[in-house]
This record gives C-alpha cells, structure tokens and sequence, in this order.
C-alpha cells in the first residue's frame, strides 16, 4: 500500500477514534467520520468496506497501547507485586476523573454490539481482554502463585466491574475500592504461595516419622 494511503488510512481510523470514544458507536455517522477525517466518504469506503470495518479498525488500534499502557502502569508503581496491581486501578482512577473520559471503549462497544456476537470488533475486544488476563496470570506465574490463571480472572473482574460503576457513578473513587481489593486478593495468593514449600517439607518429614 502506498505511504500516502497509509496516512490516509490512519487518518480515518483516529477520527474514527475520536467520534466513536466520545459519542458512541450507533451515535456516528460514517458521513461524520469522513468529514473528521477530510476525506470524501468514497474515500472512506475504499480504505474500509463497511462501517462494521471501520469500528473494528477503531478498537483493534485501542489493543497494543491500553496494553502497554496498563504494563507501564504497573512497572512505574511503588512496591511488591500487590501495590503494583493497585497501582494499575490508581492510575485509571485518575483518568475517571479527567471530564473527557468515557469509559472502557472495548466494553462501551461490546454493549453497544450485544446483539452482534459475531461481529469482529467483538471478537477484537474479546481477544483484548483475554491478552490483559494472560499478561497477568504470567507476572502471577512469575512469582511462584499456583492459581495465576484463575486470579488474574478475578482481577480482571475488579477492573471490568470498576469501569462498569464509575461510569454509572461517576465517582472514581469505586475504582480504587477495587484496587484494594485487588491488592488484598494478591497478597492473599502471595502467602499462600509462601507457605506452600514449608507445608510440603512438614508433611515429607511427618511422613518419614520425625
């Protein structure tokens, strides 16, 4: 592809961003998007076929920088692993509270698409969700927790469930209530984690008749 439709391309898809982020799916237009964009709508429909391209294009660009964001995130916070996974819901509490955030734009869309399961933004931000799982379970792997897998699910409940209420609230402050919990859920798996060596040494011993 030229480097000319390359820029073009990547035009449409941030004032895609942008319109759909803010406004919502069903509430922009591809006529408002190729306008954003400057472009003609023809324009438009020769980069992407349908308007269904266009916000899967909007959310599969969302994908690797809200991950490497949510990792920078996490790398930069004070502390063990548990501070370091509340650190993730402060940091996104302190983007609530910014009056131009709208939320999660993968669940904003999943629940705008509900009817639509197989639609590929869909599919896009399921895969999301599960490379953010996966990440986690890895780092929980890491540091020696037997149920990472499970674990980072159930953070990545917190986190979903938070953007969830804020939304609805308004209040950022739910955000970081789940941080907490988070942080508390971490800790718990990190102990158990600790103990587990000197359980299995116990019984070897008692078995052994010592």
């Amino acid at each position: 592809m030229p480097r000319s439709s390359e820029v073009t391309r990547h035009r449409i898809v941030a004032a895609a961003s942008k319109l759909f982020y803010d406004e919502g799916i069903r509430g922009v237009s591809v006529d408002a998007v190729a306008d954003k964009a400057g472009v003609t709508k023809r324009t438009l429909y020769y980069h992407f076929q349908s308007k269904d391209d266009l916000v899967a294009a909007y959310l599969a660009a969302r994908d690797q920088p809200n991950l490497e964001l949510f990792k920078r995130w996490f790398a930069q916070a004070d502390g063990g692993l548990a501070a370091k996974v509340r650190g993730i819901f402060d940091q996104l509490a302190r983007s609530a509270r910014h009056p131009k955030w709208r939320g999660c734009g993968f669940l904003r869309t999943s629940a705008e698409l509900a009817s639509m399961p197989g639609h590929p933004a869909m599919r896009i931000g399921a895969a999301h969700k599960k490379k953010f799982e996966a990440w986690l379970a890895d780092v929980f792997a890491a540091e020696g927790i037997g149920q990472g897998v499970e674990l980072a699910r159930q953070i990545l409940l917190l986190l979903d469930g938070s953007f969830a209420v804020v939304l609805l609230h308004r209040d950022a402050s739910y955000m970081e209530s789940a941080g907490e919990a988070a942080f508390t859920l971490v800790s718990a798996a990190l102990a158990a984690a600790e103990r587990r060596p000197v359980t299995r040494r116990a019984s070897t011993g008692q078995r052994r008749g010592h």
